[in-house]
């Protein structure tokens, strides 16, 4: 084959090949334009723009999995996980909706934040990372991974408010929360007030 028909043969391939990608990133665009259109005219209240809420009321949702938020407000919908406060904001969205909400909280950018408590915080590091071998309560690590960034099926704790934390772990104690995980329920109940303090404090200092 003539050297200029090879060319226009490997520009060809090379356009083709590159279609997907561009398709990729016109679709992740127009999710984040839909999805930035939802934040300020919902979510900024009380999440914040970028997803940073400076309320420990409200989670921090920069840098969460995109499939985990996308879940989680179909929950709220559905009415499996409960908030007075959440459900009227997810009435008239669509499945479409979540996803793009999802994909833009993914891709803000992460904080990192100081601890209230930094001495707490190093006893929380002890039950994160090695759990509490006398009373079977198991690392957090071994679910969310070391740094807290969790997968797309368990959520990315890291940086979260502690307070916030803290207040999703007793709901998952008193059985208030049944929408995810239910192991998180037996891990839950096996806290102690120290330690459940400890762990969350020490979870908002990660990045």
């Amino acid at each position: 084959m003539p050297l200029s028909a090879t060319c226009r043969l490997l520009t060809c391939l090379a356009l083709l090949a590159g279609l997907p990608v561009a398709a990729s990133a016109q679709a992740l665009a127009a999710d984040i334009q839909r999805a930035e259109e939802i934040v300020m005219g919902k979510c900024f209240i009380c999440h914040g723009a970028e997803g940073e809420s400076s309320s420990p009321v409200f989670p921090r949702l920069a840098g969460q999995h995109a499939a985990y938020v996308a879940r989680q407000l179909a929950d709220y919908q559905s009415g499996r996980r409960k908030s007075s406060a959440m459900q009227p904001m997810v009435e008239g969205l669509s499945a479409a909706d979540f996803t793009a909400l999802g994909r833009f909280f993914e891709t803000r950018e992460v904080h990192l934040h100081p601890v209230d408590d930094p001495e707490l915080a190093q006893m929380g590091r002890f039950i994160y990372q090695r759990g509490n071998p006398y009373s079977g309560v198991p690392s957090c690590a071994s679910c969310h991974g070391a740094g807290g960034q969790g997968t797309p099926n368990l959520p990315r704790l890291a940086g979260q408010h502690a307070q916030y934390t803290e207040r999703q772990l007793r709901a998952f104690n008193l059985r208030e929360r049944n929408n995810d995980n239910a192991v998180m329920h037996t891990v839950a109940v096996k806290l102690t007030e120290l330690e459940l303090k400890a762990v969350s404090s020490y979870i908002s200092s990660l990045k």
